[in-house]
């Protein structure tokens, strides 16, 4: 009869794709049963959000049945445990805070910022997103939200929608359109009081959707909250090509440089929904052209579809609203790219012990 020591060595041979270390050493492996000619076992992912599942469920189910003898059946349940990044992000806790950026504004960055939450919580993680476009806060539209959120034990509360935390000072204002003027020193203040007297509780990844450029708000958020990474939003034209570079470089010149997690294409081709007919209104292959020359991964592009704006000014985001389309796909193959980025970023920090 097969052991569980077997088991273990058989899937000692199988190797995360990304990460590039057998599981057994990932120490995702938990829960090996062997019963008869049947083999359980639990894989704990690193994201639930995980890009590669069903390579692992299958070079897994291979070598088992190829090492291990007298087994037939091969049953894996699944769980998932984000690890804990080692740039501590100061908010008790939120695993991973990842900050969406662009150079220029007009390019979709809260757009993009609020369906990869909603793709991402889809998968079972628990996500926030902290609106940190102080002059021109746009999730609360963009997510349908007219109530305020209250204070508890000292806290603000944020408000959930669809599964995700948010948090704006478009809630705070007293009316939607009144504007917000203030110098750099009062941005980082609020910037300070929503990072750490908002009571964000447990959260596997904080989306915080920060304002074009290289200001104050990027700079003073840098400082106050350290980033497991950033991911940039760049349009396919040139000149957003070049601002976005300079987003980019921003982050790899601060004093402590913050991690590029990749590059996201928004506003890629349109495609006719009548004729199916691609047209690159703002050009093409601008986001994979500059990923290479930044040397920094490529995580997706994004079509050019009024259903994605019309989403937005509706307050019902495209990946609720239709969740099944080309458009949501995108971003839910983009938000695996991100998970698995993340989790490949922390695991090549850390020294894991080599098996004999």
């Amino acid at each position: 009869m097969a052991t569980v020591e077997q088991v273990l060595k058989a899937l000692s041979t199988v190797h995360d794709p990304e990460l590039h270390k057998d599981l057994v050493t990932l120490k995702m492996v938990d829960q090996v049963q062997v019963e008869g000619d049947t083999v359980r076992f639990k894989v704990i992912l690193t994201t639930p959000a995980c890009p590669l599942k069903d390579r692992i469920k299958s070079d897994c189910e291979e070598a088992i049945r190829r090492l291990v003898p007298d087994i037939q059946h091969v049953a894996i349940t699944w769980g998932s445990s984000v690890p804990v990044s080692l740039q501590p992000t100061s908010l008790p806790g939120v695993r991973h805070a990842i900050a969406i950026g662009s150079g220029k504004g007009g390019v979709g960055k809260s757009t993009v910022t609020i369906n990869l939450a909603l793709a991402l919580a889809e998968t079972g993680a628990r996500v926030g997103i902290l609106d940190a476009d102080i002059y021109g806060p746009s999730i609360p539209l963009m997510m349908g939200i007219s109530e305020k959120p209250y204070v508890k034990d000292n806290k603000l509360v944020p408000i959930e929608r669809h599964g995700v935390k948010l948090m704006s000072i478009g809630f705070l204002l007293p009316n939607a359109d009144d504007p917000v003027i203030w110098r750099g020193p009062m941005l980082a203040g609020v910037l300070q009081q929503f990072i750490r007297e908002v009571d964000w509780g447990e959260l596997d990844y904080l989306l915080v959707d920060l304002p074009p450029g290289t200001g104050d708000v990027p700079l003073s958020l840098t400082q106050q909250l350290p980033l497991s990474g950033v991911a940039i939003v760049l349009t396919p034209q040139p000149v957003a090509q070049a601002i976005g570079m300079k987003s980019l470089k921003m982050f790899q010149q601060l004093p402590t440089p913050v991690p590029i997690l990749g590059l996201i294409e928004n506003m890629s081709t349109f495609v006719c929904p009548e004729c199916h007919h691609e047209t690159p209104i703002f050009a093409s292959g601008g986001g994979p052209r500059t990923s290479e020359s930044a040397k920094v991964p490529f995580l997706g592009e994004i079509p050019l579809d009024p259903k994605i704006r019309l989403g937005g000014d509706r307050g019902e985001p495209v990946f609720v609203a239709e969740p099944q389309s080309p458009q949501a796909e995108a971003f839910r193959a983009i938000a695996r790219t991100l998970a698995g980025r993340i989790s490949v970023q922390h695991f090549a920090r850390i020294e894991l012990p080599v098996l004999t």
